[in-house]
């Protein structure tokens, strides 16, 4: 029994639009779990009446809130690439470093290190993040772009879901980039991708989506339509890299394929956010990245809202473009620069982050038969989340009924 909250925000499950706004408020209240997953939510008073629990948390003076889901991370690689950082300072852009290194940087080693080695660095940075209040994540693969290399990454995956205390969901990213070796052969690869990665990736069973960086400098739009084509035939749910950098058509493309999201968006226009709204495909913003890029305008949130799409936002932690695991800086920046509200940022990250991962029936919310994610936090209102920048201010994460991080007296 988690008694004396403060507030319980539950999330309405209104997915687009004003119903964004909609948190649902109990005060005073109290949550009810058995066997990981929530049996009761009310007032305090009704259930302390009701119910005896094996143990109690006493959340006096605190805020409950669902798990926070990053529905769009790549976090299995060996090294970081801040000397990008510094390039970017100096003003280059994220195309001009991918020219001799960007995303191919990083593959030698992810390619020279062991299932172990991969194992314990993206674990160590996955635990950082559960006590931002993640207790659900995507993770990708992607740092390999061979055979060999990219199942590693999904068997690493598959062993932090496996062995961490939160949800991890795998997707395939083997269209990431094309590898140094067939920069000058783009079909080559993609028959690789077609017919080897994809097989081999389906029949062991190791990744529930497949992903794409469908931008000019990278996969274009009928590579995308192939690869994701072919991959959607071996029972994979499509996700899309989509109109990042330049329009060229990725949401468009998003649509016709079904994806279950398109993510980034920063350059998506009008078209593109009407054949999202009219084939179902969540927008998942990624603004710390844009942020990162120092980037002069981001992607059209307010007018994704106002269109009725349930906007979702992730940190795109990466090695790269983007090394931020903090999801309330997030949606900080989402409210700072995309225009959101407090109320939709948390929304993007809970119950439409959710969505984007085909969740929203166990995650994402705190309702009864959900998944007990539950936040604590020690705020005095949800505003400040994002108004306050640089140190965390919770408390205690539960996920799956079990506390898995409290903050230190």
């Amino acid at each position: 029994m988690i008694h004396n909250c403060k507030d319980i925000i539950t999330m309405e499950e209104q997915l687009a639009g004003s119903g964004m706004r909609a948190l649902g408020m109990i005060p005073d209240g109290a949550i009810a779990v058995s066997d990981g997953k929530i049996v009761d939510l009310g007032t305090n008073a009704e259930l302390m009446k009701t119910y005896k629990a094996d143990e109690y948390i006493d959340a006096s003076g605190l805020t409950a809130l669902p798990g926070l889901i990053d529905c769009h991370t790549h976090p299995v690689f060996v090294h970081t690439r801040e000397a990008e950082f510094t390039q970017r300072l100096a003003g280059l852009s994220y195309v001009e470093i991918s020219r001799t290194g960007g995303i191919r940087s990083t593959i030698t080693s992810t390619r020279a290190a062991s299932d172990d080695q991969l194992f314990e660095l993206a674990a160590n940075r996955i635990r950082k993040m559960i006590a931002l209040g993640t207790t659900t994540l995507e993770a990708k693969s992607g740092y390999g772009l061979d055979t060999r290399s990219e199942l590693q990454q999904l068997r690493v995956i598959k062993r932090l879901a496996e062995e961490l205390p939160i949800t991890i969901i795998p997707t395939f990213m083997g269209a990431h980039e094309y590898p140094v070796e067939y920069r000058s052969d783009h079909a080559a690869y993609i028959k690789i991708l077609c017919e080897e990665m994809i097989p081999a990736v389906a029949e062991q069973g190791i990744a529930v989506f497949c992903d794409i960086f469908t931008e000019a400098h990278v996969f274009s739009l009928g590579e995308t339509r192939q690869i994701l084509g072919t991959a959607k035939k071996f029972g994979m749910r499509l996700k899309m890299h989509a109109d990042e950098i330049e329009p060229i058509g990725g949401a468009e493309l998003a649509a016709e394929l079904g994806c279950i999201s398109a993510d980034h968006l920063g350059a998506a226009g009008e078209a593109g956010i009407q054949a999202l709204k009219a084939a179902g495909v969540v927008p998942v913003l990624l603004p710390a990245t844009l942020f990162s890029l120092q980037a002069k305008s981001y992607a059209k949130a307010r007018e994704m809202i106002s269109a009725g799409l349930p906007v979702a936002i992730a940190t795109d932690y990466n090695p790269g473009s983007c090394n931020c695991d903090s999801l309330p800086l997030t949606m900080s920046l989402a409210c700072l620069q995309m225009g959101m509200t407090p109320s939709e940022a948390l929304c993007a990250c809970t119950f439409n982050a959710a969505k984007a991962l085909g969740l929203e029936q166990s995650h994402g919310s705190l309702k009864v038969g959900k998944t007990a994610d539950i936040t604590l936090w020690d705020i005095p209102s949800l505003d400040f989340i994002p108004y306050h920048l640089g140190s965390s201010h919770i408390s205690r994460v539960i996920a799956q009924g079990k506390t898995i991080f409290q903050e230190q007296p």
